[in-house]
């Protein structure tokens, strides 16, 4: 298997271990075999990692930069991240499994967050208040928050870091970064590019390691100012609760059991292509995935059709590989638990129509492959159709007229994302107005951008990222009062 690469955490500047010099093994989900490792810290590095993070935020090589002069660095790592950028996604789609042909196009990509926030850098602003009382001068000032924990999931470590990373820089915060124990290695090679780009030491640290080890301690962290989480419904009720204690500001994006609604007026060749990347890409592990077919009952049939045909001729393999087209899951447990969804899925009466067993993989007999599997007969009541499998599972629910569809779309506790199928344009625009869900797409699935607010309602999460509305995530609006000469008036009376 070769000797395994050897990754450590960036601090205050400088390349380093856990202080115990505990390591973690990083394994590549096609193989089932370690290829890495990680340091596995604990209370005293997230410790060291906060201070270098907070003597960085106070000190002049950052704060004393000007808005301009931020936003330049920003776009000086940027430039370097779009050099590295097919490094990195070979480095992500063997820590995790995902499509190499997916992980270019999202490092392709990911430079533009970046940019995009550079810009932005110099356009956050203040404004004087037309005050009441003469006098008095009134302005109010936009200012950065301080150490920013950034939690990340395993499943798109680089572009979840973007969407948190590119604001809270752009605002003048510094980070604290724990991706993911399951995959962390491409977060360790990315840091490396901010000193190139010539960031201030400390001004972007990471800490690797278990969750209750690491990921406790930095939340309940007292410099840390705020805690942005992408993870499990689970973990961000734990974030939640312990910044609650601690009086931190939050974001959280967290689970969804999104819904596809495919009316009979469809353009149903589309949508059934559609829900299959909705599905089935990154192996059904995105938050946003469709795991939901909520179809007209006209149209049941011939869509479930459709979808079977066009999954069965599905690649599954190497990820590494141009031409695969769906991937392992990234761990073990997670894949125990998606088999687990569909044995009980079984039992509960549900009839398989596709998949559901673990396939054979051509020279990857210990991978983590688990089938695209479809299921028909679903009620929206069975546990399939209410919990994240966060897998590569598809629960098709029938309908019979708008107003069902609506309304079985937002029986659920979750809130993430939807999508819409159908031609008559009025139908959707009503039904996206009508969903519960932070994004709905019409006659499309899967689309990002940095310029378009993403999160959740209900337990998906809270707060939003990406797009202008994520600034305000990481900035605190400061009052500033002056007399201009203003009378004496009775010290014991406030100034209303």
């Amino acid at each position: 298997m070769g000797e395994q690469a050897h990754y450590r955490n960036l601090v205050g500047g400088r390349a380093v271990d856990a202080l115990s010099g505990d390591r973690l093994d990083s394994y590549d989900p096609a193989t089932g075999h370690p290829w890495a490792s990680i340091p596995r810290c604990k209370a005293e590095d997230v410790d060291a990692a906060v201070a270098a993070a907070h003597a960085a935020f106070r000190s002049p090589e950052w704060r004393g930069l000007t808005a301009t002069a931020r936003g330049r660095l920003i776009y000086r790592f940027a430039d370097l991240l779009e050099q590295e950028g097919p490094r990195l996604a070979e480095l992500e789609t063997q820590d995790n499994g995902k499509l190499i042909a997916e992980m270019r196009a999202q490092l392709g990509y990911l430079p533009s967050y970046y940019r995009y926030f550079a810009g932005l850098a110099d356009k956050i602003e203040g404004a004087v208040l037309p005050i009441d009382k003469p006098l008095m001068h009134a302005h109010t000032r936009r200012e950065p928050l301080g150490v920013i924990a950034c939690i990340t999931a395993w499943n798109s470590p680089l572009l979840l870091l973007a969407w948190k990373l590119a604001p809270l820089l752009a605002a003048g915060n510094v980070a604290v970064i724990k991706p993911s124990e399951h995959a962390s290695v491409s977060t360790l090679a990315f840091v490396e590019l901010f000193d190139k780009a010539g960031f201030p030491a400390g001004v972007v640290n990471t800490v690797t390691g278990l969750p209750q080890e690491v990921g406790v301690p930095l939340v309940a962290h007292p410099d840390v100012a705020k805690i942005a989480f992408t993870g499990g419904e689970g973990g961000g009720i734990a974030v939640y609760r312990s910044a609650a204690e601690n009086l931190k500001k939050v974001t959280l994006e967290l689970g969804g059991k999104s819904p596809q609604l495919v009316f009979a007026d469809a353009d149903l060749e589309k949508a059934a292509i559609g829900v299959i990347s909705g599905i089935f890409a990154a192996s059904g592990q995105t938050c946003i995935a469709g795991s939901r077919l909520l179809v007209q009952r006209l149209v049941h049939d011939e869509v479930v059709e459709r979808l079977v045909a066009m999954a069965k001729t599905a690649r599954i393999g190497n990820p590494a590989l141009t031409e695969t087209q769906v991937g392992p899951v990234t761990t073990t447990d997670p894949r125990a638990r998606i088999l687990d969804h569909v044995a009980r899925s079984r039992q509960s009466g549900a009839e398989c129509v596709l998949g559901g067993g673990v396939p054979e993989v051509a020279g990857l007999p210990d991978g983590w492959f688990v089938e695209p599997t479809v299921f028909t007969g679903v009620d929206n009541a069975m546990p399939l159709a209410q919990q994240e499998v966060f897998g590569p599972v598809l629960a098709v629910i029938p309908f019979d007229d708008e107003e069902e569809a609506v309304a079985l779309a937002n029986d659920s506790r979750y809130g993430l994302a939807a999508g819409v199928w159908t031609q008559d344009l009025a139908r959707g625009l009503r039904v996206s107005e009508a969903v519960e869900a932070g994004t709905v797409w019409v006659n499309t699935y899967r689309a990002v951008s940095f310029m378009a607010p993403f999160g959740g309602m209900k337990r998906s999460g809270i707060g939003r990222e990406s797009g202008q509305e994520a600034l305000d995530e990481y900035l605190a609006t400061k009052t500033v009062w002056m007399d201009m000469g203003a009378p004496v008036a009775n010290p014991f009376i406030m100034k209303t």
